[in-house]
């Protein structure tokens, strides 16, 4: 049995909870979270028992799948029998805590801290994306679970979306897909999230320079991830950052209110060749006035044999698309779709959590390692490096050091110089 330990109980602890729900009611019970720790003892306490203890803050999204908008999960719905301590201190939760492993649902100047406590005191850990604050931060948290021998995993569930391995089949490695060997790929939305000047996620840090705030950090290890899953190591990036929107708000009853001044980048545009000679094109922005604007059903990649966006993939010589996922029914072998959906999960959350659990059982890397989590880093940092220096960026120079400009400040505010 894995206990675990949960540092940081904001919105987004309702998705992961979700998950782990999911997780038990599939019939994985190899685990139990029993120790909660916050800055604020309510926070916690929010998310034990239903009905009792202090309400749980509301979710802030609406968004159709955005795991901000989960929210009404508690402990007691799938553990009710299992005691729950609290904590406002997470050292004191780690070194003393009922815990095995610990998850970091913290922000993420917090990641390189909780996890050098961690394996400290030889917990394996799942740290939420991005892995760290800098590239120092990461890998000096690589190097010490290493040392101490214990199973490192980064929260970045997109990839274990089914969606995301059906795309993943079809421009298999050796080009033997139905779509053949990835050549390109655009990815992109502009004003879907947050848009044009509200506050990311309630979330004020998120836009402030000295923290590691800014779209490229927040959800560049999320499309790099996905870019890397299928298309192999991203080799350079050229890039350019902005500002849009100076000043954000938050929104109470139709008003806006609580407004902050904003220095780290809203929006990015990015450029990348991957290893084998792929390439393509990414960018964001939580910026956009009037309506928004996305490529094609969601990620669009090219292989050398068609194209596939959200669910269609449209072949050379056919005349219409076709579903990816009545493909990959028909075509992928079964032992591959039961490795895709173990135990008939389809939630990426719990997806995610079970590959992690299961890699401490087993001795094993999950699939989102440390490493992992590394190299989105790289490849997001790669972009902020770029658009300061001017230039394109092998994300090698990021990754050795070589290249930490946009860094330093950062580093030597979270003692990481």
């Amino acid at each position: 049995m894995i206990r675990i330990g949960i540092v940081g109980c904001g919105r987004i602890l309702a998705a992961h909870l979700q998950g782990y729900r999911l997780l038990k009611e599939a019939g994985f019970d190899g685990f139990q979270i029993t120790a909660l720790c916050a800055r604020k003892e309510n926070d916690a306490l929010s998310y034990v028992k239903r009905g009792e203890g202090p309400a749980q803050r509301p979710a802030v999204s609406d968004i159709p799948g955005d795991p901000l908008a989960v929210g009404g999960e508690y402990l007691s719905d799938f553990q009710p029998d299992v005691p729950v301590a609290v904590y406002t201190d997470y050292e004191k939760m780690i070194a003393e805590g009922p815990i095995d492993a610990v998850n970091d649902f913290t922000l993420h100047s917090l990641h390189h801290q909780v996890g050098e406590i961690a394996f400290r005191h030889g917990k394996h850990l799942m740290t939420q994306k991005p892995l760290a604050v800098t590239m120092e931060g990461a890998r000096r948290m690589c190097r010490q679970a290493e040392e101490a021998g214990v199973t490192f995993g980064v929260f970045e569930n997109a990839r274990f979306r089914p969606a995301t391995r059906r795309l993943k089949w079809a421009f298999s490695e050796d080009g033997s897909g139905p779509a053949g060997a990835f050549q390109m790929a655009l990815l992109g939305n502009v004003g879907t999230w947050w848009a044009p000047d509200l506050i990311v996620a309630e979330t004020p840090w998120r836009h402030v320079l000295e923290e590691a705030g800014g779209m490229a950090l927040d959800l560049g290890p999320h499309m790099f991830d996905l870019v890397r899953y299928v298309a192999g190591e991203v080799k350079n990036v050229q890039a350019r950052t902005s500002v849009v929107e100076r000043h954000r708000y938050l929104l109470r009853d139709g008003e806006r209110t609580g407004q902050i001044e904003c220095d780290a980048d809203d929006t990015f545009y990015c450029s990348f060749e991957t290893e084998a000679g792929g390439s393509g094109t990414i960018f964001g922005s939580w910026g956009g006035h009037g309506t928004n604007t996305m490529v094609g059903e969601g990620p669009v990649f090219y292989g050398s044999k068609g194209r596939v966006t959200g669910d269609s993939i449209h072949l050379d010589g056919q005349a219409e698309p076709q579903s990816l996922t009545a493909l990959y029914a028909e075509h992928c072998p079964k032992e591959q779709q039961e490795k895709d959906t173990p135990l008939g999960l389809t939630n990426d959350f719990a997806l995610n959590q079970l590959d992690w659990l299961q890699a401490i059982q087993e001795g094993r890397p999950p699939e989102t390692s440390g490493h992992e989590g590394l190299m989105d880093l790289a490849c997001s940092f790669a972009i902020v490096e770029s658009a300061q220096a001017k230039r394109q960026v092998d994300v090698e120079e990021v990754v050795s050091g070589a290249l930490r400009d946009y860094q330093k400040p950062l580093d030597a505010r979270f003692g990481l110089a």
